[in-house]
């Protein structure tokens, strides 16, 4: 869409994790060097937390892609459920082939097996889980049996929480108080300070190709900074609409303006206005595409 407007290579401020977008602002490089140290340790779960935006599914990619071959990673995205189902999926994860109607006591005997088997070729498993705030009690209940796993000298099965701050909340419950005790490393995942907004944004474009001078003015900064509170997915929301509204204009800068309206845009009840200057992007990207045919013709 606006990619060649800009010189860029591709879509700098999507909002599917893409690890190769990863910045290591302070936050996240803490939270990265925390998984890694907590990783090596071999015990315990590890719990990290954030609102909604802030990065945790990106932070997970990113932990994963950086373990070495010590370690055989299992990834589940969305817990919602019941013990027996979230066994399975671990199985699946751990490449077990199992019978369909295989009984509970096959299902754990089948993955205390696999855990074994990789522990004796020197695999750390991680089990990493996001929207843990998801889980039911009865499932985390279940994870933590199966922590009790362990040769002499490490877990055979270590797990990693990554959820919204409800999961702090989730393992208040007097009923999986042990899980609680057994997290060994925390840590929150906050929001982009002003300096850090801007430095995201630098890097976001610089890694889709960008070369060129300022893209996104010190009003437009501030203005972004100040809709968005620094919540990274809603960083990438606003700049891609203030993006396409600078293209629509033919302009080469974003300014203060085009963020205002790409907030108002994203706000709940901004449908009219939504609605008003997409439709108004169209009618640009139709009028180029048509002159770019009549040139070619």
């Amino acid at each position: 869409m606006y990619t060649s407007h800009f010189g860029l290579g591709e879509m700098p401020f999507g909002i599917t994790p893409d690890t190769s977008f990863f910045f290591t602002s302070p936050h996240s490089q803490q939270a990265l060097n925390t998984l890694l140290v907590a990783a090596r340790s071999g015990e315990g779960f590890i719990k990290i937390t954030g609102e909604v935006g802030t990065g945790k599914t990106l932070l997970c990619r990113k932990f994963i892609a950086t373990l070495g071959d010590d370690f055989h990673t299992a990834y589940i995205p969305n817990p919602y459920l019941e013990p027996r189902t979230l066994m399975l999926a671990l199985a699946d994860e751990l490449s077990l082939t199992l019978a369909r109607d295989v009984d509970q006591h096959q299902l754990l005997k089948s993955i205390t097996f696999r855990l074994m088997e990789l522990a004796a070729q020197g695999k750390q498993v991680l089990l990493c889980l996001d929207e843990a705030q998801a889980i039911p009690v009865e499932s985390l209940e279940a994870l933590r049996l199966l922590t009790n796993l362990e040769t002499e000298k490490r877990k055979l099965l270590q797990i990693v929480l990554f959820g919204q701050p409800e999961l702090n909340q989730h393992l208040q419950a007097n009923s999986i108080r042990q899980l609680a005790q057994r997290i060994t490393f925390h840590y929150h995942l906050g929001p982009l300070n002003r300096d850090d907004m801007e430095y995201y944004l630098a890097h976001r474009l610089r890694v889709a190709g960008y070369t060129g001078s300022r893209l996104f003015s010190r009003g437009a900064l501030d203005r972004l900074f100040k809709a968005s509170g620094g919540i990274p997915r809603l960083v990438n929301i606003m700049a891609n609409k203030a993006l396409m509204l600078c293209f629509g204009e033919g302009k080469q800068q974003v300014t203060r303006r085009h963020v205002n309206l790409a907030a108002n845009d994203t706000v709940p009840g901004g449908k009219h206005r939504r609605l008003t200057w997409l439709a108004a992007g169209v009618s640009v990207l139709i009028a180029a595409s048509g002159l770019t045919w009549a040139l070619t013709r």
